[in-house]
């Protein structure tokens, strides 16, 4: 017998992820347009009105959906950093590293959001204030206009990958890569 939502425990906790989850999955395989509040609630399984009790419009959920990307980015980035052997040029690695390793995936969670940053002010704000924070934490290996150079060389790469057909060759990403990373090595 399935638990109708009357009679079913519950758990707030689980069903924002949920939500959030699927509206993640919305906008990878179809685009942000495909993010409508009724599209998400019934791809998660609760009504519009459970959606409206985690958030009070569309944008609220777009915002938590880039707040859980950044989180992971962040997560990511971190993982990379332990790998790193330190010095000059540290955090520029980890961020070019990821941003490759995301590359490689085809359907990386980052190619929808990427427009969003774009367009949206809250998610632009949200980046320049995450990356400000990441190059004041790591001001001691990461200044230096050749470092600014290799990070904004990475994002092209990235937004290339994106705006890229689907039909159209991608640059060989290894060569790429290991001629970023050389550059971050004083």
């Amino acid at each position: 017998m399935v638990d109708s939502p009357r009679n079913r425990k519950k758990q707030p906790d689980v069903v924002r992820q949920a939500l959030l989850d699927c509206a993640r999955k919305l906008a990878l395989e179809h685009g942000l347009a495909a993010v409508s509040l009724q599209a998400v609630a019934s791809a998660a399984g609760v009504t519009k009105g459970g959606l409206f009790h985690h958030f009070p419009n569309k944008q609220a959920l777009i915002e938590a959906v880039f707040d859980g990307m950044m989180e992971s980015l962040d997560r990511e980035i971190d993982e990379e950093l332990e790998k790193d052997k330190g010095g000059h040029g540290t955090f520029t690695r980890a961020y070019v590293r990821t941003l490759f390793a995301d590359r490689a995936l085809t359907n990386s969670p980052w190619s929808a959001q990427t427009m969003t940053v774009l367009a949206d002010p809250y998610s632009k704000s949200l980046w320049h204030r995450w990356m400000n924070d990441r190059l004041v934490r790591h001001a001691e290996t990461d200044v230096g206009m050749r470092l600014e150079i290799v990070r904004l060389a990475a994002d092209g790469a990235w937004l290339a990958h994106v705006l890229r057909p689907d039909d159209h060759a991608a640059s060989d990403d290894a060569v790429l890569l290991r001629e970023l990373i050389k550059l971050t090595e004083g």
